[in-house]
């Protein structure tokens, strides 16, 4: 999948824009807008916690994070036991790494939920000066189709991509 980030100047170029990307089948689930809340966006689809904040992210990391840190945690406990081990080993690992990863995605997803997504900083002054930033994720092959689109109907439209997170 590709994140297109488009910036438009104002709220009826946004809703022109967003019906014709659902006429040529963009599905409204992969439409995202975000804009500095002085525009009226009711009916249009808006950006999520998903789409605004580092969770996604957080939640990879943790998850990683903490099933490696259960997993080290699991095999000290399976390889210096305190006292008698009543535990099936490979049982120890598979609790121990299974715990590590839901508390590490438990804490990072707080976290990253907190924080701000960084790809978006690009756009951030334009948002604020009133410009409406629409995310819309294709799949690779729509692309460029997307892009003539907008070279052709829309010049008024800044047109920016990168690489959309697996989860995002």
């Amino acid at each position: 999948m590709r994140r297109l980030y488009l910036l438009l100047p104002d709220e009826p170029s946004l809703r022109a824009l967003v019906e014709e990307l659902e006429a040529s089948g963009v599905p409204e689930h992969a439409l995202h807008v975000l804009d500095n809340l002085s525009h009226d966006l009711s009916g249009l689809p808006q950006a999520s916690l998903w789409q605004k904040t580092e969770l996604a992210h957080g939640l990879e990391w943790g998850l990683l994070l903490g099933a490696f840190a259960g997993l080290v945690g699991g095999w000290l406990v399976v390889a210096f036991p305190p006292g008698e081990l009543l535990l099936d080993p490979q049982w120890l690992l598979g609790i121990t790494t299974g715990g590590g990863a839901l508390v590490g995605a438990m804490v990072s997803a707080l976290l990253g939920a907190q924080e701000h997504n960084h790809l978006l900083d690009h756009f951030k002054r334009q948002i604020k000066q009133g410009q409406i930033l629409l995310m819309v994720d294709l799949p690779r092959a729509q692309v460029e189709e997307t892009r003539e689109l907008m070279r052709r109907y829309h010049p008024e439209v800044e047109v920016g991509e990168l690489q959309a997170r697996k989860s995002g």
